[in-house]
This record gives C-alpha cells, structure tokens and sequence, in this order.
C-alpha cells in the first residue's frame, strides 16, 4: 500500500507535529506499506527523517502553510501527482490555520480525497462539542463563540465525508454518531509513542525535577505550576528544580517570555524551548513527576501517553477528556483543583515525599502506555484501509473495537 498521510511534521510548530513523526515512524515500519507520500508543511529547517529502524520508502511533499488560503489546491496537487492508494488526514479544527478561511478550506480536503475514490480516514483529534473555546484561546466573545460552535458543526459535516472518522476518545464516539446520526465513525485510541525496555524507576542526583511539557499560553498554564513550586519550597526541604519544557501555542505568542519577565525572581526555573525529538528521553528520564497545568482539554494527551512510556508519575486535573483518558488506558496519578496553586503544591509534594508512590504511580503508567503502543494502532488503521479498498463504493458492517455496534463505510 502506498500510504499518503497529511500532517504537521518537525521542526514544524504547527500543532499535532510530534504525533504526525510518530505516525510515519511507525508506518513505515509495517509490512503492508510499501511507501509514505508525507505532505506535510513547509518549514526552514530540514525535516527529520532519520529513523534507525529499517522501513519503507518515504517520498517528502512539503507544500503548505498555517494560515494559507491555497493549501487545499497545493495539498490536492500533491496527492494527485503522488497517486497514493489511501490517504490518513491527522486532524484537529485548527490544522490548517487559526483564521476562519484557510481552516475551513484545509478541512474539505479528506472530502475531496473521497470523492476522487480514494480510501480516506479522517483522525480527528479533537471535537468542536467538547472545546471549551475561551480557554483555548479562541475567542471570549459569548456571540463568537456560538458563530464559532455553528461552523464548527458545519466542518464537522464536512470531516465526516471521510470514508471513516477515527476519534481517540469513546465518549467522541458516542457524541458524533447522536448530535449528527452517522455511522462511519470509529474509535482508535491515541497509542503510546515510545515503548522502551522497563526503565529504571530510581532517579538521578541533584534536585527533583518536576517537569511541563507542550505548547504553553491557552488552556495550558504555567503560572500556576509556578506558583505551586514555591509552595513546596516553603513547606519541605526538598530541592526542587521547575522544567518548562516546550514553546509558545500558535495563539499566544510571547506568552513563556512574558512569564520568564513575571517570574524572574523565582529560583530554579529551567526553559527549555522547543524540544527536538532526540532530546525527548532525556528530558523525561531526569524528571520526578510530569506536571498537567491544564485549565481545560481538547482532545487527548501525547504528553500523557509519553510519560507512561518513561515510566512517570503525573499530577493533573480531574476534568474533561483528561479525566476521561485516565480511566479508560489505566493511567494513575495525583489529582488537583485547576488554577488551584494550593492543590496542585499538595499533590506536587505527595509524591515528591513518598517515593515508593512515586515507584507504584510509575509503574502503573509505564504499564498502561504498553497496553496501547503505536504499533498496534498503525496496524488498527491498515486493517481499516484495506477493508475499505476492498468494499469501495460497498457499503458493509465493519466490527469496532471495544464497541458492540459497527461502523458503516
């Protein structure tokens, strides 16, 4: 199969990149794949294409840009030039650009691939029902917000002309097929990136590092993170290094160094800014605890998904599809209030003081992520391309995993 999969990629900011690499990492790995057609974003720096693991061929398109109003031209030339046999679109409402045009046209692209006939899956990361627009940055206007969730249902109609909607979340499942009465949609939970040897559960010397990680400034927030920081500091003797790993959201720019500024007379504080692919185990090897400063959720969590790949205890908020996330795979960690710096110090220090928590929360974690490695969700994928190139232009009963009803092609 030759497999084209649209998506951000590194170096690129734009959000979804590291689960774009990942996605090609561990296609390009399965047998049924013969080569990857990546039509991905342009960007200045080279594209970082060296896996270790043997693979297919992959042929590189980098040929659109956030916030271009061509990219559906310039994307569809790409796909008609390459021929690909199937088509994967990674997903979410903002891909293609955080202006109203450029995202809409972006989003009409799996359509487009279908009616060309060629077996197209949408995965779509996030849904416009479940995003609490304020808090992502979007707008706080209350009448924009109700434009904003008209045309978000309008896209979602436009989305869900792929041949299938996979969604990493079951309760997205639930509310796409009530609120729009469809039955291609099916879920493909969200994998783990890394599944690595049992690693070492001890720790390295020097202070405890208590880690963040992502694209900061919406709906993720430091400033509490911060906040809690001194309050540990000020009730336990333990040294404490503070790791804000990441960059600036696309929507929030200049947001890190306005906190670096605010929070200048804060001890120990490390900004790591953007974080390359390679430095990724390292930087989640050295830390103690990864910290989820989250005031709201769109979607589900990688960063989640790669701490219980490296073995990690976690401290986050019990809302939304987070909490969700957590029960479902069978990660464990420490809850706290959001935007609650008390809470989140108390939890921060609850597994800081008690290393064998720590131990137990790691472990638990690292077990989950294992329960669900990307491998096994690429081959979920191919097993649904190829009943799609089989059965096109068919309509069949295609069994869901971890659901009793079917999907309909």
């Amino acid at each position: 199969m030759k497999l084209a999969i649209v998506t951000a990629y590194p170096p690129s900011k734009v959000t979804l990149t590291e689960y774009g690499y990942h996605l090609v990492r561990h296609f390009r790995q399965q047998e049924e794949i013969s080569e990857i057609i990546l039509v991905t974003d342009r960007t200045t720096g080279t594209k970082d294409l060296s896996f270790e693991e043997e693979g297919c061929k992959i042929t590189l398109k980098e040929c659109w840009k956030f916030n271009d109003m061509t990219n559906i031209f310039k994307i569809d030339k790409a796909i008609r030039e390459t021929r690909p046999d199937a088509v994967l679109f990674n997903l979410q409402f903002l891909k293609f650009g955080d202006r109203k045009i450029p995202a809409a046209l972006g989003l009409m692209l799996p359509a487009l691939c279908r009616l060309r006939g060629i077996p197209t899956i949408s995965l779509l990361h996030n849904i416009m029902e479940q995003v609490d627009l304020e808090n992502a940055g979007i707008t706080k206007n209350k009448v924009l917000q109700t434009l904003y969730g008209f045309m978000g249902s309008m896209l979602t109609r436009v989305v869900l002309a792929s041949d299938v909607v996979a969604v990493t979340i079951s309760k997205y499942v639930d509310i796409l097929e009530k609120k729009y009465q469809c039955r291609n949609v099916t879920l493909v939970p969200h994998g783990s990136f890394e599944t690595p040897v049992l690693p070492s559960f001890d720790l390295p010397g020097g202070p405890r590092q208590v880690m963040a990680f992502g694209k900061f400034g919406t709906y993720k927030k430091v400033e509490v993170l911060i906040e809690a920081i001194e309050i540990v500091r000020q009730e336990c003797d333990i040294p404490v290094e503070l790791v804000i790993a990441g960059t600036d959201s696309p929507n929030t720019p200049g947001y890190l160094e306005n906190v670096a500024e605010r929070y200048s007379s804060v001890e120990n504080i490390r900004y790591t800014g953007y974080v390359a692919e390679e430095d990724v185990p390292s930087l989640f090897r050295d830390s103690s605890v990864v910290v989820f400063p989250y005031t709201s959720t769109t979607g589900s969590s990688g960063v989640l998904h790669q701490a219980g790949s490296y073995g990690k205890a976690v401290v986050l908020p019990d809302l939304g599809d987070l909490g969700i996330l957590v029960r479902e795979e069978g990660y464990q960690g420490e809850f706290f209030e959001p935007e609650c710096a008390l809470s989140l110090a108390r939890a921060i220090y609850k597994i800081l003081a008690d290393d064998p928590y720590r131990v137990q929360l790691s472990k638990a974690n690292y077990k989950a992520a294992c329960s669900l490695p990307m491998s096994e969700i690429t081959a979920r994928y191919i097993e649904l391309f190829i009943a799609l190139k089989v059965k096109k232009q068919k309509k069949f009963k295609l069994p869901l995993k971890k659901r009793k009803d079917t999907v309909e092609v």
